[in-house]
């Protein structure tokens, strides 16, 4: 099994939940969000600065590139941003599940290829199946699937035949035969069983590189795997916190690993044995990862 190593703290940060790395090529820029503080940064290593953060009046789950900025998908719905962000948001849908400040937000989710947005919800409770995900497509958010806890890990394969998707509470990541141009789905199989393989935690966001290869970020596990296109085990990384959230390929050649970690469920004398949890990670890696797609609706 091929190992990893050069892992190192890109932006020490003190983030609750971080998560939804997105990497521009465009603009050779990083994005990121602290879920629970309803914070977006921006940042651009080449510039050697510190990120710029703005803060939204709510949770934010995860966001995608569009043309005029950002899409974000907030508790309660999809937003669209213009970046620079001027303090305007432009509201695209609603989030069904949520009402009056409670209910299910919005989790996890990302760009497929024709310029569709998925985003998942968790459970308020984060253990009753009442959560979903949706598509939105042409100015329309569609519910695709219920019954699930945590939305998490979604990805799509470079041959853009099969989606990958994860509810975390089960600890499966699922695959899902994909028809790209009319974003259909077919029935999912078991594709990996982390109990099966002896893996820790639970899965969190994800991205697949150039290969095909499924990048995965073990919540509670404190590492990073990276599963073949059969589903088999090809790498595992520790990292120096037991949360990382989510991973992405940014970089001039798409071959550095950024890695979003959180300080939440830790306790005082965690945090200070783990000093770099709420910290942006990174890590060089030898497969080049794919270009994020832009959202259709810009």
């Amino acid at each position: 099994m091929e190992t990893e190593t050069g892992m190192k703290v890109a932006v020490e940060l003190d983030m609750s939940l971080g998560e939804s790395p997105l990497w521009s090529v465009a603009r050779q820029t990083l994005y990121w969000v602290d879920i629970n503080r309803g914070a977006i940064y921006a940042w651009q290593p080449e510039r050697e600065a510190a990120p710029s953060r703005i803060e939204l009046d709510e949770k934010v789950g995860c966001i995608a590139l569009c043309e005029a900025g950002l899409l974000a998908a907030t508790a309660s719905g999809i937003v669209r941003l213009h970046w620079p962000f001027d303090g305007r948001s432009e509201r695209l849908a609603d989030n069904p599940e949520w009402r009056e400040d409670e209910g299910n937000r919005f989790n996890d989710g990302r760009c497929d290829s024709m310029g569709r947005f998925w985003a998942g919800t968790i459970a308020a409770d984060e253990s009753t199946p009442s959560a979903a995900l949706y598509c939105f497509e042409e100015g329309e958010l569609v519910r695709r699937w219920s019954g699930l806890g945590i939305a998490n890990g979604l990805a799509f394969s470079p041959d853009r035949r099969w989606l990958y998707h994860t509810d975390s509470l089960t600890r499966q990541i699922l695959r899902y035969p994909f028809d790209m141009e009319s974003g259909t789905t077919g029935k999912p199989q078991v594709w990996v069983d982390l109990e099966a393989q002896g893996l820790p935690g639970v899965p969190d966001g994800a991205a697949v590189d150039s290969e095909g290869c499924y990048w995965s970020a073990l919540y509670g596990g404190g590492r990073i795997v990276r599963f073949s296109p059969r589903g088999e085990l090809m790498s595992s990384v520790e990292v120096p916190c037991p949360h990382p959230t989510m991973v992405a390929f940014g970089g001039a050649d798409l071959k550095t690993l950024y890695i979003t970690t959180a300080t939440q469920h830790l306790k005082a004398p965690e945090r200070r044995r783990w000093p770099a949890a709420g910290s942006l990670l990174r890590m060089p890696v030898s497969t080049a990862g794919l270009p994020e797609p832009v959202a259709s609706y810009s």
